[in-house]
């Protein structure tokens, strides 16, 4: 036996589908209807509300033979994936309870709950209060918490009433229920049945190998998945964060105050963790789960990994008036998909306040991008490029160390151009500064000229020609940055272009 250390709870919609379609058309609450779809040129029933049921009508029925019993049956077009719909924002809304929720298709859910029921006061309340929400939200259903998924599945279907199981006693709750609970296929719960072996407690104690060789390994498999004798992975709907923090609520709440103090709660909390970890917050997202299903989400990202839960704080509450608690918030969540380490450097006496005045600036960096955005704040590194619209690259974050130094000795202008404009120049020949330029039909005249600065083609890159910078001013006092491309042919027009701005 593998160690069980974990508690699951399944969830059956006994009647999901009808239960669907009575949401949308509340008419047909107390109403006797079908899904029927076509199969072999009849009209098959693939669910039938309560009502009908209490009127003998049953799955697999033929829609005729359901009209003789009851002449006002209303039968409705079967939807096949309304099905999976549903079970997807049921299982996205279970998330409140616990982290892990995986889909049971074609009408359940079953839920990883371990370390979860205390914050509801113990596994009793925890699986009543399930129960509350959902029959209060229009659903039939039962549910049982057991030590496998397997045991929680059968005992919420097969038991008489929603089931808690006591931990390491799901073999004898499983002994008075039908071979089906096990979850085998029906050729084989027929076969059993046909040999006397109508529950599970009358083959459960039998010889491994007697059971091997007369009904195959499939019947061993489910009871080992049941019994807790082999494990069984669920698939959750949302792959769970390492670090993560929750907060549910014992009432709703949706006041602006209460969603500040919550995110500093579970701030401290995560904070803490990452600390030991030695790890910081580069991305942050905070989300509230309302009462109405909905879910109500901020972020926050850095610029150097944080685990400082003063400075997070302050960037969550600059979007708290952005926050929707809508009719209340019933649970928060504090996850961080996106760290990075912090290695704590070695404190010297000596210009500790430099080491100082970076954490201030990322901050600083990190609130400014908070109300004005990420894309507002741009740092650029030198990239090993010949042409100045190359030579600059964005940096990934704030620490990032340049390949190659920045270029000291070259004058560049202040605002570079992304795209060199072509202009129209007036240049004696061959090499000389150029003596007046047309740029959006205004004329410059140039009264001060420097260069020629050589920048050849990249040989890499085998694109262009060789440019020829000068730094010019006009009689205005206005400097520009302009180039020649290639060797003068005598035709100015397009060779020459503006590239930049000094002042």
């Amino acid at each position: 036996m593998y160690n069980m250390a974990g508690r699951y709870a399944a969830i059956w919609f006994s009647h999901l589908l009808t239960d669907c379609i009575t949401l949308r058309n509340p008419r047909l609450q107390h109403q006797a209807f079908v899904l029927a779809t076509p199969e072999r040129g009849r009209q098959v029933i693939t669910a039938a509300s309560p009502a009908a049921e209490a009127r003998g009508i049953r799955t697999g029925m033929v829609v005729a033979d359901a009209r003789a019993a009851e002449p006002a049956l209303e039968v409705l077009e079967h939807q096949p994936e309304m099905a999976q719909e549903r079970l997807q924002a049921l299982g996205d809304w279970c998330i409140r309870f616990t982290p892990v929720a995986a889909l049971d298709l074609p009408d359940g859910l079953l839920l990883d709950v371990s370390g979860c029921p205390h914050l509801w006061g113990g596994e009793r309340a925890y699986l009543e209060e399930i129960l509350k929400r959902l029959t209060r939200g229009g659903y039939h259903v039962k549910a049982a918490i057991a030590d496998t998924p397997g045991a929680a599945w059968a005992l919420s279907r097969y038991a008489a009433t929603s089931t808690l199981v006591k931990p390491g006693k799901q073999a004898q709750a499983l002994m008075p229920l039908p071979p089906a609970a096990l979850r085998i296929s029906t050729p084989l719960v027929q076969k059993l049945h046909k040999l006397g072996l109508t529950h599970t407690g009358s083959f459960m104690q039998l010889p491994r190998a007697a059971l091997r060789r007369r009904f195959g390994q499939e019947l061993l498999h489910m009871l080992d998945r049941a019994l807790g004798l082999e494990m069984e992975l669920l698939l959750p709907l949302q792959p769970p964060i390492s670090w993560q923090e929750r907060l549910p609520c014992p009432e709703p709440v949706n006041g602006a105050a209460a969603v500040s103090i919550a995110a500093g709660r579970l701030l401290q909390q995560l904070c803490a963790r990452l600390a030991k970890a030695e790890a910081g917050i580069r991305c942050a997202v905070f989300k509230g789960y309302r009462s109405d299903g909905k879910v109500a989400t901020l972020q926050i990202n850095t610029f150097r990994p944080s685990h400082h839960a003063p400075h997070l704080l302050k960037l969550l509450q600059m979007k708290i008036p952005q926050f929707e608690p809508g009719p209340g918030i019933e649970l928060f969540t504090l996850e961080a998909p996106e760290t990075a380490p912090v290695f704590s450097a070695q404190e010297q006496l000596w210009g500790a306040r430099n080491k100082q005045q970076q954490t201030h600036i990322a901050e600083l960096l990190d609130r400014i991008a908070g109300k004005l955005g990420n894309d507002a704040i741009k740092r650029y590194l030198p990239a090993e490029h010949y042409w100045p619209e190359r030579s600059i690259q964005p940096a990934s974050h704030l620490w990032q160390q340049p390949q190659s130094p920045w270029p000291q000795q070259l004058q560049r202008p202040v605002r570079l151009l992304p795209q060199p404009i072509p202009i129209i120049v007036s240049a004696p020949v061959p090499d000389y500064p150029p003596m007046l330029f047309r740029y959006k039909g205004v004329v410059h005249n140039i009264v001060k000229a420097d260069g020629p600065e050589r920048i050849e083609q990249e040989w890499w890159l085998q694109e262009g020609e060789h440019r020829d910078y000068y730094c010019v001013e006009d009689n205005s006092g206005q400097r520009y940055w302009l180039f020649r491309s290639g060797h003068y042919t005598g035709q100015s027009l397009h060779q020459w272009y503006l590239h930049g701005y000094f002042s």
